[in-house]
């Protein structure tokens, strides 16, 4: 497996390993609720990893320090 760490990656290569890995097979995220990521935009979400500018473990890490907090959910 290719890695998918920003300095391994080109932005086509981000957006392409976003955009499979976040496929559930619905035609679009707009207006969508049932995203295992709480509905909205998950491209909004990953857009500093498609840019470059953090990788997706630090997203997912600052996503989940959010939702666990407004939740107030034990990790």
């Amino acid at each position: 497996m290719k890695s998918i760490l920003i300095k391994d990656t080109t932005r086509e290569e981000r957006e392409e390993i976003i955009r499979t890995s976040l496929d559930c097979g619905g035609s679009s995220c707009e207006n969508c609720s049932s995203c295992w990521l709480g509905g909205g935009n998950p491209w909004g979400i990953y857009q500093d990893y498609i840019d470059g500018k953090r990788e997706i473990s630090e997203i997912n890490m600052s996503y989940m320090e959010e939702y666990r907090q407004d939740r107030q959910i034990k990790g």
